[in-house]
């Protein structure tokens, strides 16, 4: 028996949670793949076939699915939990590219950590930034795409433009793929730009300029922290109240009686 849960949907990705219990240890029956995936095992371990080829996946070895590709799937040792990462064609184009990609992943530290690090992302309801952001990390590494020529000066002026843009709440500033998109560049160019250029995130950036908002209007009298949630981005008040404790290490209500 097969059972998925959904960890964050977005129109250019998903990312699931997927449990098999023991009750087929034969192949199951072809099945063509539409997009690229990326899975990592986080229980146990399962047998893929793909093309004809078989592989074991356990919490050491993933796979790259991509598109075209017959699959079957065995279960035969006692249940197994993974995480399913479906990536839609133009976001795979634009962020590792039509180059072939390894086709089973040996999970190293970096890619365990990728792991963990989206997983913990998907949490929270920032799926444009902190999701996507986390997504296409794991995806150049997953495709060992990460070796790319470091940072240059002319980097300098992209991430100067990504700033003015998310400052302005520019309309593509709501994400990271239409930010990129935006500016001419893909999202992992720019992710990796702005941390080596500003020493954080995309995503930290953009929560700190929201944050100074929200604290400029606590500071002004605001008192609706829903409707300034919703003003701000923020998926809801608690989204907004746990950014600012991250970023300030208090409540709305104790900066505001810090401030008036």
């Amino acid at each position: 028996m097969r059972t998925s849960r959904e960890l964050a949907s977005h129109r250019d990705f998903e990312v699931s949670a997927v449990d098999c219990r023991d009750d087929h240890r034969g192949w199951s029956a072809d099945t063509v793949r539409e997009d690229y995936s990326i899975v990592l095992a986080r229980r146990g371990r399962f047998r893929r076939k793909a093309d004809g080829v078989p592989a074991l996946i356990d919490r050491t070895l993933g796979y790259v699915g991509a598109p075209g590709q017959d699959e079957r799937f065995s279960h035969p040792s006692g249940g197994d939990s993974c995480t399913a990462i479906h990536i839609d064609r133009d976001l795979w184009l634009t962020t590792v590219g039509d180059q072939p990609v390894p086709e089973i992943l040996r999970i190293d530290a970096h890619l365990e950590l990728a792991h963990r690090r989206l997983l913990l992302a998907a949490k929270e309801p920032d799926i444009d930034f902190g999701v996507t952001e986390q997504l296409i990390r794991l995806a150049m590494l997953a495709a060992r795409r990460d070796a790319l020529d470091p940072p240059t000066s002319r980097d300098a002026a992209l991430v100067a433009l990504a700033c003015e843009a998310i400052a302005a709440e520019h309309p593509d500033a709501v994400g990271l793929i239409p930010l990129a998109t935006l500016l001419g560049t893909s999202p992992y160019r720019l992710s990796r730009a702005f941390s080596a250029r500003i020493g954080v995130s995309v995503t930290r950036y953009r929560n700190r300029v929201r944050a100074a908002s929200a604290l400029d209007a606590i500071e002004a009298g605001e008192a609706r922290l829903g409707e300034l949630a919703a003003r701000l981005g923020f998926a809801d008040q608690a989204h907004l109240t746990r950014t600012l404790k991250q970023h300030y290490g208090q409540t709305p209500t104790a900066l505001r009686n810090m401030l008036i």
